[in-house]
Formats: structure tokens, sequence, C-alpha cells
């Protein structure tokens, strides 16, 4: 594959991590560029990571052969009207984090022919211990799929799905998830201090077991629910925990929170195809 020139519209905190990590993988500064309204993001970006930076996105477009959205997704739509012109005259790929913004919309913003991925990221691609998932439209060549894989794996694992309603499920799965997690590991904190231990001892046995337990599940060929078991021996205090849990609807209450996720999630997209 013949080297590449990225884009990056927007030089927020996702955008760094995706740079870096393309940096970290080989992919030459040089061939890095990135625009935003904030000169001192880009001050910083060009100070830590020696790319290419514009306050002008026409001119990062014109710059480049792949085009990754990093907006917010509420300015995403005056955004890409506003290089719509440009994209169908260079006709990069064009990359989307933003989440809730459907291949419908972008392609009205933009254009009919433009090769477009949407990605769902998450949050630990800012510590290169990413989950993304992808979806590629018509357009899109096979060369243009690989690249765009490239990219998101430069942060952790990328995954495509077939279908793009699929990224209704991941944003509710593994995008926001991450919060999930962070909540479990709140609650639990706050229950050890009140058990009587300290915040930093609290603090730090409830991280490292998360690591913990993630990276188990990780190597392991065994199902979430194998491993559970596992640890769990009958009328032990796991097993005391886990009953608590179940007699509270654990299981119930996060399948609901996660199809919530999800439609909220389909709330977003169908809003966006009417801007």
């Amino acid at each position: 594959m013949n080297i590449q020139k990225i884009g990056f519209i927007g030089g927020g905190n996702m955008a760094s991590s995706l740079m870096s990590g393309l940096i970290a993988s080989g992919h030459s500064p040089r061939h890095l560029w990135a625009s935003d309204i904030n000169s001192e993001a880009l001050l910083a970006l060009e100070k830590n990571l020696n790319i290419n930076t514009s306050t002008s996105n026409d001119e990062v477009v014109s710059a480049v052969d792949v085009v990754v959205l990093a907006v917010k997704p509420q300015i995403l739509s005056s955004v890409a009207k506003s290089i719509s012109g440009l994209i169908q005259q260079k006709k990069p790929l064009v990359v989307s984090i933003a989440a809730g913004i459907g291949q419908q919309s972008l392609s009205q913003w933009l254009g009919d022919e433009t090769a477009i991925v949407r990605c769902m990221p998450n949050t630990p691609a800012l510590v290169l211990t990413g989950a993304t998932a992808l979806h590629a439209n018509k357009n899109v060549t096979t060369e243009q799929h690989d690249l765009a894989e490239n990219i998101m794996r430069s942060v952790g694992i990328a995954l495509w799905v077939d279908e793009e309603a699929q990224l209704d499920a991941v944003t509710a799965v593994s995008g926001s998830g991450p919060a999930y997690y962070f909540l479990l590991m709140e609650a639990m904190e706050k229950a050890a201090i009140a058990l009587g231990l300290d915040q930093v001892t609290a603090s730090l046995l409830v991280q490292q077991t998360a690591l913990g337990a993630a990276k188990i599940a990780l190597e392991s060929s065994e199902s979430p629910e194998q491993l559970r078991k596992r640890v769990t021996s009958p009328g032990g205090t796991t097993q005391r925990a886990i009953d608590v849990f179940d007699e509270g609807g654990f299981t119930a209450l996060v399948s609901k929170a996660l199809h919530a996720a999800r439609d909220r999630s389909i709330e977003m997209s169908k809003q966006s195809e009417n801007t």
C-alpha cells in the first residue's frame, strides 16, 4: 500500500490519540495533518507530535488522501457541508468517528459518491487500548477498507460490522461501555471505604482488580460466565455477593441500560438525518 497522507478535522483527544498511535506504528508525522479552531491545541500537536497543522479545514483536505472527521457531532453538519466541494473534487476516503451520525447524513452533506467509513471508537483509545467497530459504504475500495482498519488498529482492536445499524449496538456496548465499568469501580471504591479501607488502598485495589479481570478475560478461551464460576466457591464470600447482585436484578438492569443507550444512538442518527 502506498504511503497515505491523513488529515484530521478536529484536533481533540481522540484525534491526538489516533495520530500518536499512527506515529507509534511507523507512520511519518510528515504525512499527518490536523485542523482546529483552537490555535493552542494545534501548537500542542505541533510540539508533541511534529505534525502539520492549520486553522483551515480546506487546507488540510487539499493536502491529504484520507480525511478523518473528529469534531463533535453537533457541529459535524456545518463542517461537512463547508468542505463538501473539495471532498467531491479530490475524492478522498472520509472516516467519521462522530457518534450517532449515520452514513446517509454524511453522504447528503459530503456527496453521494463519497467513500465513507463510519467508526465507533471508545475512550480507551486514548491509552492505545481502544475497541472500534467500522462500517464502509459501497464507495469504499479494498485499499481504503484496509487503510481505515489500519488507522483504527493503531489505538487498539478494530472490527467490521456487516450492517451500519449494528453500530448503534456497538455504541451501547463499547462506545458507552467504559462509563459502565467506571460506575462499578466508583461504587466498589465507595463500598470499600465504608468497609474501613482508606481512599488510596480502596482505589488501587479496585483499579488493579479491574485490570486483572479484564486481562484474564482477554487471554482466556473461556466465557465470562465460566470464569465467574471458577472464582465463585459455593457458599463462599463471592457467592454471597453474587446472590445479592442477582436479587437486585443486576443482569436485567444491565440489559435495560444497554437497550436504552442503543435506542438513544438510533434517535441521534434520525435527528442528524433531518439536519
